[in-house]
């Protein structure tokens, strides 16, 4: 399947702002759990992104719908505790946590040099929301010729139908999508 000593896991967008608003059931979790202890297990990288802005929001354009809205409301700074990774998935602290300045996880951040300087060549996908981080990350990195592994059941999505077809319909052109159970049968 892959060479595992060029793969990481991204937890994507995993934070406290964004938990408390797609996973009131705590129990959606446990995949991202599963997933982090199983890479950790079999030594692959864990990265974890998140998005999160400077005060005063320098990085919001008036004219990003999304993200002028985050300014109006305010918090979401680096400092905030709702860009903080969710407790449930702690990173430690040789992993890397990289704050990213719009939705896909390369937009804005220094994830492609992490990348590059680990010899990475596949990722394996992970994060809230699927038809937000996830899409737009595994759009941008199957651009940039990453290998791409989806773990289905560790993506949430306000949209269960959204979910569904991205899963099973358009994220298979460009990924391999399996379940956390699936992949770590085959890792």
């Amino acid at each position: 399947m892959q060479q595992m000593s060029h793969t990481a896991l991204l937890v994507m967008d995993v934070q406290n702002g964004i938990v408390e608003r797609f996973a009131t059931n705590p129990d959606v979790l446990a995949p991202f759990q599963k997933a982090v202890a199983a890479a950790r297990e079999a030594d692959i990288p864990v990265i974890f992104v998140r998005v999160a802005f400077r005060p005063g929001f320098p990085e919001v354009s008036p004219r990003n719908k999304s993200f002028s809205a985050i300014r109006e409301r305010g918090g979401m700074t680096s400092s905030d505790a709702s860009t903080q990774i969710h407790a449930s998935v702690a990173p430690r602290p040789d992993e890397p946590v990289v704050t990213k300045l719009r939705v896909s996880a390369f937009a804005g951040s220094d994830l492609e040099v992490i990348l590059r300087a680990r010899g990475i060549e596949t990722l394996i996908l992970t994060g809230i929301a699927t038809s937000g981080v996830v899409l737009s990350t595994l759009r941008e990195a199957a651009d940039k010729d990453y290998q791409l592994m989806v773990l289905s059941d560790a993506c949430l999505d306000a949209d269960p139908e959204v979910h569904r077809v991205l899963t099973e319909k358009v994220f298979p052109r460009q990924a391999e999508v399996m379940t956390v159970a699936e992949w770590m049968d085959v890792r």
